[in-house]
């Protein structure tokens, strides 16, 4: 493994000193792309992703005030939403991109220490919800299955084991020169490569294969008689499906940029400006998954959905009252004089 001394790291654009047209061009571009996706992101992506955030929580708190209950996958996904709006928050620091963010390195690890518990906090909440949906999908017969019984003991599982994965990549960033200020991003460049690859391992690797595990057993394996029909069991639970290909389809790109980054502090490379953008890219795709879940659960969760059609018909219900008002006429019949 590499030696934990990473001082010698730093961005490409920071030490470019090319003479050459051509890369100069092709610097200048990359630096454009970063910062048109930045804007793209700040501009489209949070006010879109809170909004859905801040409704679904209002959804949910009004469904728990109406019922005094809440059901198993309304407080795992309403976890889910609150770690994906603390993620929203903490994507803020990507405003200064193509330049980065200044801080000290203790204060870079604390953001990473946070990031990385949302994430977690995520992935794994996420792989709870696939579970209790092949419980009801077929028979819960092992101690397992018992366990989730009870949402609150899994989100404090959940929320205990993040902690302990945010803990241990906090140390494995490193303290070396904390007090020395950098550029700052939610995974340190400066980070060493056991830090990367304990991430993709619990990050990713885990929990994907977790998942691909729960769809290959939701398709493959018969259901009892009793169970509903799969199509059906789909559209019921369209939500969960759509964001767990999405986390998939994201995680995958974010996370295959951070192993390439890893090779090159193996090799003692410090990459090109297009390493630079790729990894950028990543970074913006990851938080704006985070938007993008948070709208599909308000679109397509079932209390959700039925809160936005009852919001619909009460509009259109007032403008049909408002539309159907009579005026009162004034008579114009001549009164008849007494004889």
């Amino acid at each position: 493994m590499a030696s934990h001394n990473m001082t010698w790291l730093s961005y490409p654009s920071k030490n470019f000193a090319s003479t050459s047209p051509e890369e100069i061009e092709a610097f200048i571009a990359s630096q454009n792309i970063i910062s048109r996706l930045m804007h793209c992101y700040i501009a489209f992506f949070v006010p879109t992703g809170l909004t859905a955030g801040i409704c679904i929580l209002i959804v949910f708190i009004k469904n728990y005030l109406q019922h005094k209950s809440m059901e198993q996958l309304d407080l795992l996904l309403l976890h889910f939403t609150i770690s994906n709006i603390i993620m929203i928050f903490l994507s803020l620091t990507v405003i200064p991109r193509p330049d980065y963010l200044k801080a000290t390195r203790l204060a870079c690890s604390v953001l990473s220490f946070f990031f990385n518990f949302s994430y977690f906090n995520s992935q794994y909440v996420l792989l709870f919800i696939l579970l209790i949906l092949l419980l009801k999908r077929f028979p819960p017969r092992t101690a397992l299955c018992k366990a989730t019984q009870n949402p609150v003991s899994c989100v404090a599982f959940v929320l205990i084991f993040a902690f302990c994965l945010s803990l241990t990549g906090a140390v494995l960033v490193g303290t070396d020169n904390y007090h020395v200020e950098t550029e700052c991003q939610s995974d340190p460049l400066f980070a060493r490569p056991e830090y990367e690859i304990t991430k993709f391992t619990f990050g990713f690797g885990i929990p994907a294969f977790l998942q691909i595990l729960s769809f290959t057993v939701l398709f493959a394996k018969k259901a009892p008689a009793e169970a509903e029909d799969l199509r059906q069991h789909i559209r019921t639970y369209a939500a969960v499906f759509i964001i767990s290909i999405t986390i998939f389809i994201c995680h995958l790109f974010y996370n295959v940029m951070i192993l390439f980054r890893t090779t090159l502090k193996l090799q003692k490379s410090i990459g090109t400006p297009t390493n630079e953008l790729m990894m950028n890219i990543a970074e913006i795709v990851l938080f704006a998954e985070s938007c993008a879940t948070l709208v599909f659960i308000f679109c397509f969760h079932k209390p959700c959905k039925e809160r936005i059609l009852q919001v619909i018909h009460n509009c259109r219900r007032r403008n049909s009252t408002h539309n159907h008002l009579e005026i009162p006429v004034a008579s114009t019949t001549p009164e008849r004089t007494s004889q």
